[in-house]
């Protein structure tokens, strides 16, 4: 069954050619007919409310139904919506036909034989219309979902661990913490040194073995208390909180140092050594509460360090420079 309420708005400069099409459309029970005799007053139309169908002469003056047509195609992209646009044209060259479907015309109906032809048409035009705004509603919703679902995602998918946003809600929360309660906060950023090297030489199936692997070693080596989370393609990052500061120490995390450096991976590859250097970033809550921008600049400014000196560092934050 038709639907006879859909959208439809007739363009036509010859008020008596717009007039035939309106009531063709009418006796054919349609009730939302809109008519118009320029195509900028079309386009005032359509952004006050959308049509499923615009039914335009070709030739017009001060806008023709191509430039109509391309307008129509900006307002669409703008509005995620879709006008199935027919033109009323005397021409029947395969070239001015072919050039008009390159502009984003839908469907030609001969002035010589409109009001056989329109009606047909029309119910041709209803159906692509709903289904290509069905289609385009449906992926709106998609796009919408993915972002609620990556704005909620804590997970990073290929290991397992907490990733970048949860680890930085968990140590913002530490810092309050700590400013409330005393002690220290740490925030240790482990980066492998020779992770580039390791890309050049193994396929990325290997590398995902090797990020399980140091995510599954790292897990081992971290107290049940702390934080781990992936912040990286090859970096890791441990939150901890230490009632007594003079116990946040690079020897706290020793045990995480070696183990991860000493002890290759096993992969399909065979087993694989990395090189990790290692950071640790202390905000004492007796200098005052750092943000989350200067720890991490703290951390990675120390990393840069371990990397070369191969030996675990210790920073800290310089507070209110993330201006």
């Amino acid at each position: 069954m038709p639907n006879l309420d859909l959208p439809i708005l007739v363009v036509d400069d010859a008020k008596f050619s717009s007039m035939v099409v309106g009531r063709t459309l009418r006796n054919a029970g349609y009730r939302d007919v809109r008519i118009v005799n320029d195509a900028p007053a079309a386009l005032k139309l359509i952004e006050q409310r959308p049509v499923s169908v615009l039914i335009a002469d070709w030739l017009m003056p001060e806008m023709d139904g191509l430039q109509l047509t391309d307008q129509v195609r900006q307002q669409d992209e703008q509005n995620n919506h879709y006008t199935y646009v027919i033109l009323l044209t005397a021409r029947e060259s395969v070239a001015a036909l072919s050039e008009a479907f390159d502009r984003g015309v839908d469907d030609f109906i001969y002035k010589s034989d409109m009001t056989k032809q329109l009606i047909p048409r029309i119910y041709a035009a209803d159906r692509m219309a709903d289904r290509q705004n069905t289609l385009l509603r449906a992926n709106a919703l998609l796009i919408e979902n993915n972002r609620d679902l990556e704005s909620s995602n804590i997970i990073d998918l290929e290991t397992g661990l907490c990733n970048n946003r949860y680890g930085r809600d968990r140590l913002t929360k530490m810092l309050r913490h700590a400013e409330s309660r005393g002690g220290a906060s740490a925030y240790v950023l482990c980066g492998i040194r020779n992770w580039q090297e390791l890309k050049g030489k193994h396929p990325p199936s290997v590398m995902t073995e090797l990020a399980v692997g140091i995510a599954r070693r790292l897990s081992t080596l971290v107290r049940p208390i702390d934080v781990l989370c992936r912040v990286g393609d090859n970096q890791f990052a441990l939150i901890a909180y230490f009632p007594n500061s003079d116990n946040c120490t690079t020897t706290a995390f020793r045990r995480v140092f070696d183990g991860i450096n000493h002890k290759a991976l096993k992969t399909t590859a065979g087993y694989i050594s990395v090189e990790a250097g290692m950071a640790l970033c202390k905000a004492d809550a007796q200098n005052g509460t750092p943000s989350i921008q200067d720890m991490e600049r703290a951390s990675v400014h120390g990393l840069m360090d371990a990397y070369e000196t191969r030996r675990f560092t210790e920073t800290a934050p310089e507070m209110g420079t993330n201006a």
